[in-house]
């Protein structure tokens, strides 16, 4: 068992694997079948406490709530769009950090995009996550229960995940690797690793080792621009690891997992819009299987960046098109609202 599953002297249950829960109760004299009535109340009922599962036995219940940490997150703040129906939570972490989490709801189903880290060291300069640096890892159980908290609190199914909200996902490598795991557990919600969608700025290592895991997820790569120096400007991490290195990392990726990369673009006003800029993007996409994702930037108070005209906005689309490039406008949801990702939890913080 890894490091992370301990948690303030406890075990934190909600991040075991069944086969762990059944060596942990065995330990504790139980049968199998107590572990898996467990791991149902957990990951399939979505329990927010010991008390709930009742067919367990009394005695049991209070031995693990004694010995075991459980992970039910607690939302201190909803915010919902006038426009879409999309919901913002900020959510309470047991050590009193809060991290934000987005439903949104599609004609295809309702997404909900969640935070893998408390904070995060990335520097990317137009992101509101970044700015207070990072305080800590999400252990699995905390993403988890995004997901679960969500879907108590709206009544309603998810049936796609993004990791995409505030922190970088594989610089919490195992933790989400633990995650995707459970979630697509046929023990619990058993999603399907075809709706869930991780987001990287661009660490290669992660990608490569991702693309062992043998998981069928959407990979998402945070590009923003499409030369080496540009790129460098907007995300500290291209100064580390070029976009050759990047791009071989994705053809890696496509290769051995048969899934699309699809590039998330923001586009900042005058600074990546051009046409120029998209020439580059163009020549860049050309040779992979790639779909790209244009996001008109979401302007944060303490950066300067701002969203380019819809015209611009239009034409840059267009010339990704006439070139057979697959690109589409990210649909804005909960403008309305906190919508950049971080705002909402530095909002809270101040």
């Amino acid at each position: 068992m890894d490091n992370y599953l301990i948690k303030k002297q406890k075990t934190d249950v909600k991040s075991l694997t069944l086969e762990e829960l059944t060596q942990e109760l065995a330990a504790m004299g139980e049968k199998p079948f107590r572990a898996r009535q467990m791991y149902e109340w957990m990951h399939g009922k979505l329990a927010r406490d010991f008390n709930e599962m009742t067919n367990l036995p009394k005695a049991l219940r209070e031995a693990c709530e004694e010995r075991y940490e459980y992970t039910a997150l607690r939302a201190v703040q909803v915010q919902e769009s006038a426009m879409d129906g999309t919901r913002k939570f900020l959510f309470a972490l047991s050590d009193g950090n809060v991290v934000e989490s987005v439903w949104m709801k599609y004609h295809h189903g309702n997404s909900v995009c969640i935070s893998s880290q408390v904070g995060c060291r990335m520097g990317c300069r137009f992101c509101a996550s970044t700015l207070d640096g990072l305080e800590r890892n999400l252990l699995p159980s905390e993403m988890l229960d995004q997901v679960y908290a969500i879907t108590l609190l709206t009544g309603e199914r998810v049936s796609n995940v993004v990791v995409m909200g505030i922190g970088e996902p594989l610089d919490n490598y195992d933790n989400l690797v633990r995650f995707l795991r459970m979630l697509t557990d046929e023990n619990g919600l058993h999603m399907s690793q075809r709706n869930i969608t991780v987001s990287t700025c661009g660490i290669v290592p992660g990608i490569r080792k991702l693309a062992e895991e043998g998981i069928q997820i959407t990979l998402a790569l945070s590009l923003h621009a499409a030369t080496d120096e540009k790129r460098r400007k907007l995300m500290p991490i291209a100064s580390k690891y070029s976009i050759a290195e990047l791009m071989e990392a994705c053809e890696d990726y496509f290769r051995q997992t048969g899934r699309r990369i699809t590039f998330e673009y923001s586009l900042l006003g005058g600074v990546n819009d051009t046409d120029e800029d998209a020439e580059a993007l163009i020549k860049l996409a050309r040779p992979l299987c790639c779909h790209i994702n244009l996001i008109p930037v979401n302007p944060v108070r303490e950066r300067d960046f701002v969203r380019p005209k819809p015209g611009r906005i239009r034409e840059f689309q267009n010339m990704l098109e006439k070139n057979k490039i697959n690109g589409t406008i990210r649909r804005e949801m909960g403008r309305d609202i906190d919508g950049a990702c971080g705002q909402l939890r530095r909002r809270h913080r101040s």
